[in-house]
């Protein structure tokens, strides 16, 4: 990813004349060539509908600012239509000799036959509302966001260990998952005022649904708001004065299991002749089937028609009963969506996934539906149901190995022994891999070459979550700000934690769900992390390319790297460098890797060098930094 431009094509308007196409529509799509590569004497786009091979010639549209354009119309045949480019090159040595021909696809530009799963791809399926990919979102764990007036006066059940709002978290078992704070929803509504400022505008909820934990995984019922946490009124109160702002609220559904308490597994229980047996997974001694064998919660069975119509399917299912009146809920995020409906040789996971979206879609159309998917979401991410997935790596993971420098601090385990290993997502071989912005680079484009580029726009951007460690905790010096800027920078949908903006730390999933500080607000080093994460917000909001642009790497080493969000009204260059502190980083680059108009560059962001030669662009930067500029858009012919 350094020296020549190559051809380039991606999902945005740019390229692609809408992403909301219908079945028989015609949509015209354009490749850019940089004007020095090698001559081409015809350009053709290889579609697959029914996964039989589609030729559509494209024509010469010009040159503009170095680049000559091609475009092509294609009949999208398909829900997920498929398509490449094929490039013929004019170089074959003399008669019945073949031309050199490279295929261009989301992986990049190669020779040789290439995959169907590396396509371009146009989606039928009904598309997310735009403000799904216009927002920045923020997860909330109730319990511990921010306790209203009510909060001290409800009764404790008999689960809860009840603690003071500054006592440490307590990350050993059954403190783990019953240490009560006692946040509430009205507690997030009295705050909303942080949040509109910080410039947030969905507020995703753990669950709010009654349990045995502070978490609420859980759950002991799906048709109630947990008492503790104000009931349905509150949940009301909180949809109605967000929407009053302009933001939207989803919620958080396990489809995979509930808890042992829900109703409906007691009812199982108690009777096999139950239609709510049905709904779980029995064998003939009367055992049965749970989430990574954990028996407080007993998995779904989602063979059965019962459950079905009970939970996900049609307007009196629960997945329904939240969106409508008078809750109003915007959307979903779906707990261990990639284990829902699969076990063993069961995998009914594409169907659970097609009946929830054919009810949102239903009872609220402009509603968003995203995964959780921790590992290798890809297979999942068709477009024929999630907008999006909560998905670590292709970019958090990436992320922590590149900019992370842990100290091996001590911490405890559920099980209260000692760790001095850091938390990595589980992975048994112990502490944070060490990776560079090259890892970090390769992994974006592996993980996100397989996906529709509008499922990519949807696709959730966490430093970190509710089930991780804190990015911050481990992070090199100087490179939060590198973080937060990328989270903010690349397509997808930033999503921050609870508490990031504060700079809250944790070692594990458990510790990082500490009680916000709303007290330090006014505090130095707290003020600094809130204007970070304040101003790099509205950085995002300010600019549309951000949002849904195009996307182009200039530049990336060991150290560094260097992209372009591209559209007709203007383009951003985006610099995250790493060096150590006291180190100098810099890269010179050719600037016909730029679009033109490089003279035109302004600073939105950070204090990077940005030099401009006549045919060098030169970056520097004075240890870890992150900086943006603008320039024009990009010229099509």
């Amino acid at each position: 990813m350094t020296g020549h431009p190559l051809p380039h094509h991606d999902g945005s308007p740019l390229y692609v004349s809408t992403q909301t196409p219908q079945l028989g529509e015609r949509v015209s799509l354009r490749l850019r060539v940089p004007a020095g590569y090698p001559a081409l004497r015809e350009v053709i786009i290889r579609s697959n509908p029914d996964h039989e091979p589609h030729w559509n010639t494209a024509r010469r549209l010009g040159r503009t600012a170095g680049w000559d354009w091609w475009q092509a119309e294609i009949t999208v045949a398909n829900p997920g239509h498929g398509y490449r480019w094929m490039l013929i090159h004019d170089d074959a040595p003399g008669p019945g000799s073949a031309p050199t021909i490279e295929w261009v696809n989301q992986a990049g530009t190669h020779r040789g036959e290439v995959l169907d799963s590396y396509d371009f791809r146009l989606l039928s399926h009904p598309a997310p509302p735009q403000w799904l990919t216009d927002s920045v979102m923020y997860q909330i764990f109730p319990d511990r966001f921010a306790r209203s007036a009510e909060a001290a006066s409800r009764s404790l059940p008999e689960w809860a260990q009840p603690a003071s709002w500054a006592d440490p978290v307590d990350p050993v078992m059954p403190a783990r998952v019953c240490q009560f704070y006692g946040g509430d929803l009205d507690g997030i509504t009295d705050r909303l005022d942080h949040l509109d400022w910080l410039g947030v505008q969905i507020l995703y909820l753990t669950p709010f649904f009654p349990g045995a934990s502070n978490h609420r995984y859980d759950a002991s019922s799906f048709t109630a708001v947990d008492p503790l946490l104000g009931g349905e009124e509150a949940l009301i109160r909180l949809v109605e004065a967000a929407h009053a702002r302009g933001m939207k609220v989803i919620g958080d559904l396990t489809t995979n299991h509930s808890g042992d308490r829900h109703e409906w597994f007691q009812r199982a229980l108690a009777d096999p002749d139950s239609p709510e047996r049905s709904y779980y997974y029995f064998d003939a001694q009367g055992s049965y089937e749970s989430w990574l064998g954990t028996a407080t919660l007993p998995k779904f069975n989602w063979a059965s028609q019962e459950l079905r119509e009970a939970f996900i399917e049609g307007p009196d299912s629960v997945v329904a009963h939240w969106l409508k009146p008078p809750f109003n809920l915007d959307g979903w995020r779906i707990d261990v969506a990639n284990m829902t409906g699969r076990l063993g040789e069961v995998d009914l996971n594409a169907e659970v996934r097609q009946i929830l979206r054919r009810t949102m879609e239903q009872v609220k159309p402009d509603s968003i539906l995203l995964a959780e998917s921790t590992n290798d979401a890809t297979s999942d991410l068709t477009g024929d149901a999630w907008h999006g997935a909560m998905t670590y790596p292709s970019f958090t993971r990436p992320l922590w190995s590149w900019l992370s420098a842990p100290e091996g601090a001590p911490y405890l385990n559920a099980q209260g022994n000692q760790e001095t290993v850091p938390w990595f997502f589980g992975q048994p071989a112990g502490g944070i891999p060490q990776g560079s912005a090259r890892d970090f680079a390769a992994a974006v484009d592996r993980f996100n070459a397989p996906i529709p580029w509008r499922i990519r726009l949807g696709n959730m951007l966490p430093l970190d979550t509710h089930d991780t460690a804190r990015f911050a905790h481990n992070a090199g010096a100087g490179t939060v700000p590198i973080a937060v800027g990328l989270q903010m920078t690349l397509p997808g949908l930033p999503t921050l934690f609870a508490g990031d903006e504060f700079g809250l730390t944790g070692a594990d999933g458990e510790i990082s769900r500490t009680p916000i500080p709303w007290d330090s607000r006014e505090e130095p080093v707290t003020v600094q992390r809130l204007g970070l994460y304040q101003e790099l917000i509205a950085l995002r909001r300010q600019h549309a390319v951000l949002r849904t642009g195009g996307m182009r790497w200039l530049y990336v080493d060991e150290q560094a790297v260097v992209f372009l969000r591209e559209s007709t009204q203007e383009t951003l260059l985006v610099l995250a460098a790493a060096p150590a502190a006291d180190q100098q980083w810099r890269a010179e680059l050719p600037s016909a890797l730029l679009s033109g108009g490089a003279q035109d560059a302004r600073p939105l962001f950070g204090n990077a060098e940005l030099g401009l030669g006549a045919d060098v662009l030169t970056l520097g930067s004075q240890g870890p930094g992150f900086a943006v500029w603008r320039l024009p858009g990009v010229v099509v012919p």
